[in-house]
Formats: C-alpha cells, structure tokens, sequence
C-alpha cells in the first residue's frame, strides 16, 4: 500500500481551486463537513468570542462567504465594531481545515441583500428569528420541542434578520495525514485574486 508520504504535494493554485469548491459545494450540502462553521470575533472586552454558524453561499472568485443571524445578538454587535474575524472548518471526510481571516460586512434588517436573502429562506427557517434576542433568560417552560411554530408566523422574524458577507484576505489550508501533514497558507488581494501562496511548516 502506498503511503501517504510518498504522495507528491499538490500544486498550491489547485489547493486554492479544490478548497473553495469545497466550500461552495459545502453551502448547498448539508452531508459536507464543512457546512457548518466556527466563527470566531471580538468582544467590547477584547475576548475571543467563537460560534459555530451554517454555511449559506460561498462564491470561490470574490473569496466570499454568506451567513445569516440574529441582528439582536451579541455577534453583531461586536462585528459592527470589529469586523475583523476568523471562520475555522474541520471535515473529518477529507480530513482538511480551512483556517480563513478576513473582515465581514453587515446587511441590515429591510436593506435589499438581507431581504433577497430573506425571500430565499423557507419558512421553518424564518420562523428561528421570531423568538427572543438571543442570549435573554428564557424559563424552561417555554421550551417545549411538541409545540413547533406556526408557519404564518414567520414574517415576524424578518426585522430580526441580518445577513453577513465575510471577505477572506488569507487561507490557512491543513491536510491531517497519517505521515507528513500538509500546510499552506494563501493570500488573496483586494479583488479577490490569489497575490501569494507557500508551503509553511505544520
């Protein structure tokens, strides 16, 4: 059997090309390792504050990502002020971490990119921004899993809905071998173009 130091390394441009169809077609795919996310930002109190955050669009050219929240969480809020963020992915099919760095713009509520976003959601989906602000106390009671929420309600969660578009500057890209791991990092300029690429030691 060959072993997988003897595996000739990939070419870095392919890594980039493989990795971010990995992600676009992680967007579409619930089954793909990398559909859901860690999303790492700041507090007011210089803290790491990390979640994990489902996948919505990847777009390999403009290197974007596309998640949605709550625009009453504590997440938007310190994006609103450090925009500045880490996304992190394991997929333990391909055994692969995508490590990304870069900024992320906010869409408000009623703005025309959280409404084209709003309008492609099902309603199931719409209806996890009626609750509360995430974060409040809520009894025990209020949860009960036999009382689903009523579809018609959904509209009620649109003020709620923020979309966030996060544009990576870097990729850290690991591969977890059984011999010899894999790392490179690669870096994107303002277009979204690959301006520099290296092998970097594990």
């Amino acid at each position: 059997m060959e072993a997988d130091h003897e595996v000739a390394p990939p070419n870095l441009a392919d890594i980039d090309v493989s990795a971010w169809r990995e992600l676009e077609t992680a967007a579409t795919s619930p089954q793909s390792g990398f559909r859901f996310l860690n999303l790492c930002s700041v507090d007011s109190e210089a803290r790491p504050q990390a979640r994990m955050v489902v996948l919505r669009r990847a777009d390999g050219p403009s290197r974007v990502l596309e998640f949605h929240t709550d625009s009453r969480s504590p997440k938007w809020r310190e994006l609103s002020t450090k925009p500045h963020v880490t996304v992190l992915g394991f997929s333990t099919q391909t055994r692969l971490q995508f490590r990304l760095q870069g900024t992320v713009e906010l869409h408000a509520p009623g703005s025309d990119q959280a409404n084209a976003a709003w309008d492609k959601l099902s309603p199931w989906t719409r209806t996890t921004y009626t609750g509360g602000p995430p974060g409040d106390e809520c009894g025990f009671e209020m949860i009960d899993e036999a009382v689903l929420p009523k579809p018609q309600d959904d509209a009620k969660g649109k003020p709620h809905f923020g979309l966030l578009i996060f544009r990576a500057r870097t990729l850290d890209w690991f591969q977890l071998r059984r011999q010899g791991n894999r790392r490179a990092l690669l870096t994107y300029d303002e277009t979204g173009a690959l301006a520099a690429c290296r092998w970097v030691n594990p």
